[in-house]
């Protein structure tokens, strides 16, 4: 149960860490965001803003306790967006940006997703 517990909140950590990190510079409108989600994907630049509030809004309902269903969604929306992030790089290829890397922040999602139900079945038993 502890090992559980453990891996929940590193990965759940990491995730929201990872998000929440990624979402910073989305919010500011900085160049680099811009020039990555406008400039090189094509994507409006209304959509840099509010991408990154949605990212930073999902990073912090996993973490907060409580709220399991606003947590699935928050789990599911994070995931929508990365694979998005992934296709849109796949269809775009760009020497910069691979997007075979965004696998590993895929995997990271599972995980977290993964230990997050291992962690509600186990408060359920006990």
């Amino acid at each position: 149960m502890k090992t559980t517990k453990i891996l929940y909140w590193v990965f759940n950590g990491l995730f929201a860490f990872v998000m929440f990190g990624s979402a910073i510079p989305d919010v500011l409108s900085s160049p680099d965001a811009v020039k990555g989600i406008h400039n090189v994907l094509g994507y409006p630049l209304y959509f840099v803003p509010f991408i990154g509030v949605a990212k930073m809004l999902g990073a912090v309902v996993i973490l907060i306790p409580g709220f399991p269903r606003l947590k699935e969604w928050a789990y599911a929306g994070l995931t929508f967006d990365l694979i998005a992030a992934t296709y849109s790089l796949y269809s775009i290829p760009h020497p910069e940006a691979p997007w075979y890397f965004m696998l590993l922040f895929l995997a990271l999602a599972a995980c977290a997703y993964i230990f997050y139900h291992k962690k509600l079945a186990l408060t359920k038993q006990a």
